[in-house]
């Protein structure tokens, strides 16, 4: 096949949009599980808000991990998926659900015992620390129920089955919504139970969404037949190694930068607790448009790993130019909306007028932040890990995060004494620097490996 700049074929389009715009309704909706929480503790108790936003950035930390372990599954998948071989997929699903379980457990224990030192590491604020302490004793249960869920659809995903996904979301979401409303302000004849009834909307709607998934593969999916043809159970030690060898640098990765997220947080945690507000509305906002630029990486990993497992290596590289060029776009798309929409959205919090100035200032950084993103997420996280250049991405975020970003933060928050806008700069730089290596790496071709046997 005679190889193009930028892909002509209109089914590779047809292809992406359509998974696109369901994997991004999906990431939205199920976002909005969590938003439901902040929005309505926003307009209910500024305390009640920064509670539940210090215990959301250990559930950060869940979601990226298990965002880990699902790519992991997903690039050798796809590649068998592209050869149409199912068994291979269910025997590595088994594995990682096997893996994922006992993660599971082990956070539940942890956030059991060690629960109050690990929240004075993201603020000391001892107005904000009991309800941070009630809405971590129940949604520590989410964090095992989410990451099943999770990986279950990332199997699918990998099968380019999406659908049932957005149905589930749509369902969690108005069951959270409902739950929501009833138990926060106390109505319909319940008690008033602030963060508490949150975390109750949020167990509920994350029980329910493991149960419609469950209930999906056990009676209506036909392709990978999860739970009704072997594989499940057991692992070859060859497909183990090969999973292992892929997946290892991409959960690597993904810790790093997770776990440095809410320790950069916890810089502006350790500011004021104007700060923490702020930067929870803010980062409240971006993550809402970021869930569109995960969606796309995710389905730029399926649409490669199949390209490359069905043996069509002379549209890789084409395919992912016209991708490439499709997540600038989106970037700034996104970064206009976040920034013309900050002052209506932000007239719906119940926040003082310093932190309400202060979420407005970063805001704006964030719009811009967002064009970076766009670019340099997709492109390495879908791109050039789904095409097994799995090392690559876990390089780059070990210098960029731990090298760069997080000592510039700190010096600038505690020793330079920087204000908290420059501040927030320093923490979000990365994502503007590093789409040179991100760059410079996707020209040279030299990201696209075969996995499978």
């Amino acid at each position: 096949m005679k190889e193009t700049f930028f892909t002509h074929d209109k089914v590779f389009y047809r292809s992406l949009f359509s998974l696109l715009i369901v994997v991004a309704l999906q990431n939205i909706i199920a976002y909005s599980v969590n938003m439901a929480d902040n929005i309505m503790l926003g307009a209910y108790r500024q305390e009640a808000l920064s509670g539940a936003a210090v215990v959301n950035q250990l559930f950060f930390i869940v979601q990226q991990a298990t965002i880990a372990i699902g790519d992991g599954l997903i690039v050798i998948s796809s590649q068998y998926w592209g050869q149409k071989r199912t068994g291979p997929i269910r025997q590595v699903a088994g594995q990682v659900l096997r893996y994922t379980i006992a993660a599971g457990v082990g956070l539940i224990l942890i956030c059991t015992f060690f629960g109050d030192p690990i929240l004075r590491i993201f603020t000391s604020d001892e107005a904000i620390l009991p309800h941070a302490h009630a809405y971590l004793g129940i949604i520590k249960y989410t964090f095992l129920l989410f990451m099943v869920t999770q990986v279950l659809l990332a199997v699918l995903r990998s099968v380019e089955t999406v659908k049932i996904a957005f149905v589930n979301s749509c369902v969690s979401l108005v069951l959270n919504i409902v739950i929501n409303s009833t138990l926060i302000y106390g109505r319909f004849g319940f008690p008033e139970m602030g963060v508490t009834g949150a975390a109750i909307g949020t167990i509920t709607s994350r029980t329910v969404e493991l149960l419609i998934v469950l209930f999906y593969l056990w009676k209506k999916d036909e392709k990978l037949k999860l739970f009704r043809e072997p594989g499940l159970r057991s692992i070859s030690p060859e497909l183990k190694a090969d999973y292992l060898k892929n997946a290892r640098p991409i959960l690597v990765g993904g810790l790093i930068w997770s776990v440095s997220i809410p320790l950069q947080t916890a810089i502006l945690g350790h500011l004021s607790s104007d700060a923490i507000a702020a930067n929870s509305v803010a980062t409240t906002f971006y993550q809402y448009m970021k869930v569109i630029v995960v969606a796309m990486s995710s389905v730029s990993a399926v649409l490669m790993g199949k390209s490359i497992g069905a043996g069509n290596l002379a549209r890789v590289r084409s395919d992912a130019r016209s991708l490439s060029v499709i997540d600038l776009m989106i970037g700034i798309l996104l970064g206009a909306v976040l920034f013309f929409t900050r002052k209506p959205l932000l007239a719906y919090y119940a926040l003082n007028p310093g932190a309400s100035a202060l979420a407005d200032q970063l805001i704006v950084i964030m719009s811009a932040v967002m064009v970076g993103m766009s670019y340099q997420m997709p492109v390495s996280g879908g791109v050039l890990k789904g095409s097994g250049d799995s090392k690559f991405t876990m390089n780059m975020n070990l210098i960029s995060t731990w090298l760069i970003v997080t000592p510039l933060s700190f010096a600038a928050a505690f020793w330079w004494k920087w204000p908290v806008a420059a501040v927030v700069i320093c923490l979000q730089s990365d994502q503007i620097f590093k789409c040179l290596p991100v760059f410079l790496r996707f020209r040279s071709y030299k990201w696209i490996h075969r996995l499978t046997r």
